[in-house]
């Protein structure tokens, strides 16, 4: 049932949960952590985690997503990002790393050199660099670059595509210009397209009837959106995965069997984060603001998203998220602070055999409680 809370004599609201808020709960069987898997099928491809990398610049570079391709889950390149507007984008970050304020000064530093326009020839370089590596290659552009940028990496080395915006919906209206049409650009293709972001039931559902493999759940740039104080949108996302999963439930009996992957994107900074995202029903998390922490993370301690340089609405900033530990550290361990920020895959391995759990798909029906 829907909770709803009174506002205002005028207004009714439906009362939702974030990670912060809920916690998993013990069953009575226990199991041994090495009897524990985390593995994610998806699609034809096998990742040993459940673990994307999200299309950030602060996160993925391709040498990154090929680390944490080796390491078992997913690396994805931002193909409006630096990477393909530079052939050697290393002395910006560099610029950005020494730019220690925030606010107005670093939104303007970010605007002036994402004015340099995307090279189809360095998308394609790329994409190649990492289909070298002998790992899984994905990308990912915004609704407005995939009308205009898809067919420059159509013919790539792609195994997995990500339409990835602040908000995706499978319904956009526009008097101005043709919108990106997601069914009939989901079945032109012929590799998985994952959509988002979406935050609720009936948004998830209609990106499900596209024939997406599967959708992200979260609205803008998690850690360093600020879309919620810029735009007033902003949806718990505890809540959101349990709606956007239900949805996930009610297609696959609409659609006679075919299953929809949720993936989590927004909200999970820490490795507790992952496990609640997966209670509520995340088939798979993006990890953003996590990954930023490591120590071979291009953005050296900053986080930034696509939202930070818009041209005339910024919805996001450049934050201080600081060095942990390497890339390995934070995925597998060893762990030397008990902040949550390393050993993410240790931590839900040794949540899922304290529940009594052997898979990922089984935590999903784990116990939740709120302390609201």
């Amino acid at each position: 049932m829907n909770e709803e809370v009174q506002i205002g004599r005028g207004k009714r609201g439906r009362r939702a949960y974030s990670f912060d808020e809920i916690a998993v709960v013990p069953s009575r069987r226990t199991r041994d952590p090495r009897d524990v898997s985390l593995a994610w099928q998806f699609d034809a491809y096998y990742m040993q985690v459940p673990i994307m990398g999200a299309p950030m610049d602060s996160v993925m570079s391709p040498q990154n997503a090929i680390a944490l391709g080796k390491m078992g889950g997913v690396g994805v390149l931002d193909l409006e990002g630096l990477w393909t507007r530079y052939d050697d984008p290393l002395p910006l970050y560099e610029e950005l790393a020494e730019l220690d304020e925030v606010g107005a000064k670093a939104t303007a530093k970010l605007q002036e050199i994402y004015t340099e326009p995307v090279k189809p020839e360095l998308m394609r370089a790329r994409l190649e660099e990492i289909k070298a590596a002998d790992v899984i290659v994905a990308g990912a552009m915004s609704p407005a670059g995939t009308q205009k940028l898809w067919e420059q990496v159509a013919d790539s080395a792609l195994d997995l595509f990500v339409v990835r915006g602040s908000t995706v919906s499978a319904d956009h209206v526009s008097s101005q210009i043709e919108p990106l049409n997601l069914k009939q650009f989901v079945h032109q293709v012929d590799i998985p397209i994952i959509v988002g972001g979406v935050a609720t039931y009936t948004g998830a559902l209609h990106l499900m009837r596209t024939g997406a493999a599967g959708v992200l759940v979260g609205f803008g740039g998690g850690a360093a959106s600020t879309t919620r104080r810029t735009m007033g949108i902003h949806v718990p996302m505890a809540t959101a995965v349990a709606d956007v999963a239900a949805a996930r439930r009610d297609f696959l009996d609409e659609s006679g069997g075919r299953y929809v992957h949720v993936i989590a994107d927004g909200g999970i900074g820490f490795a507790g984060d992952v496990v609640k995202a997966i209670a509520c029903g995340a088939d798979a998390v993006m990890l953003g603001s996590a990954l930023a922490r490591a120590s071979e993370a291009p953005g050296h301690g900053w986080h930034w998203g696509s939202e930070a340089h818009h041209s005339t609405l910024p919805r996001g900033s450049r934050v201080k998220v600081g060095t942990v530990g390497t890339l390995e550290q934070v995925m597998f361990g060893p762990a030397d602070n008990a902040e949550g920020t390393l050993n993410m895959m240790g931590a839900l391995r040794r949540t899922m055999a304290t529940t009594g759990y052997t898979d990922v798909k089984e935590l999903q029906r784990v116990e939740v409680v709120t302390s609201y």
